[in-house]
């Protein structure tokens, strides 16, 4: 088994949205990062990974399917998602009480140590956190019973850039030490995937646009800059997406040195995942 999540043709729908057919795997040592905008089916994808909706389609976690072997998988599952199911009333000491007889592996030691790291108290109630507070203590709960995959949603969007990038380097850490781990990691701030995702999988309105390598995306893709004389010349085989502009036309490629040699045109810009999201969702084809 080389995949921890291999999901096939799940679709899920609801009155005016629908799912439709979405496949893809979370290898085992990779971050994958999922994006889209806000109603694109990220969060339906991670509730139907988990189970939590139903859904039609395959998904494997560890090589099992997580409807019939939900308990044991969500075992070696940590997870962030919008909804913590932790009682405002509860303190981060409560917490480790509950974690130690929930998870088997619950480590103690560890959870403290991210608390300190964190800068979190122990007896003031989760009502009275910050929002960026009540995040990185679902990190640090998340991440304390040693999980083999987790499955995150939105888990950096409360915090400031400095915790950021510090919860960033835990993730990439994590990965580092157990090659066998992975981490499926849904985020609009798409500048942290670029620093640490493998994969970007791409999902708008209900429809798996990209499931690419990251180092593969940032080689390739790139913004063709041109008048419209040139553009009209361009083979529309070419290109993905264009937008017309007041002074030229801007056009997503995803052969960029192929393009330049066949077309000899020198404005050619790197494509961030912020770029590429835009052309697919707002270009024309």
């Amino acid at each position: 088994m080389t995949n921890n999540i291999e999901i096939n043709n799940i679709s899920k729908k609801y009155s005016g949205f629908e799912l439709k057919n979405i496949s893809f795997n979370v290898p085992k040592g990779a971050i994958v990062g999922l994006i889209g905008e806000n109603g694109a089916g990220k969060t339906t994808t991670i509730k139907s990974i988990l189970n939590i909706i139903s859904y039609s389609g395959e998904i494997k976690i560890f090589g099992k399917d997580i409807k019939k072997d939900e308990k044991n998988i969500k075992k070696e599952i940590g997870t962030v998602l919008d909804d913590s199911f932790l009682s405002d009333y509860l303190n981060a000491k409560s917490i480790n009480k509950i974690m130690k007889e929930f998870y088997e592996n619950w480590d103690e030691k560890v959870y403290r140590e991210y608390l300190k790291k964190f800068n979190l108290p122990e007896n003031k109630i989760i009502k009275e956190f910050s929002s960026g507070m009540k995040m990185k203590l679902k990190i640090a709960t998340a991440m304390s019973h040693n999980p083999k995959l987790l499955i995150l949603d939105e888990p950096t969007s409360t915090l400031d850039p400095i915790i950021r990038n510090e919860i960033l380097d835990i993730f990439r850490n994590y990965i580092e030490e157990d090659e066998n781990r992975s981490i499926l990691l849904s985020t609009h701030i798409t500048t942290d995937l670029e620093h640490i995702s493998d994969y970007i999988v791409f999902i708008d309105n209900g429809k798996l646009m990209l499931n690419i390598e990251m180092q593969e995306l940032l080689d390739n893709y790139a913004i063709v800059k041109c008048s419209r004389q040139d553009f009209e010349k361009i083979d529309t085989k070419d290109y993905i997406r264009y937008k017309k502009e007041k002074y030229q036309y801007e056009v997503l490629v995803n052969n960029k040195y192929e393009f330049e040699n066949k077309y000899k045109i020198s404005t050619i810009d790197k494509a961030s995942i912020e770029d590429i999201m835009l052309f697919y969702i707002k270009g024309e084809k």
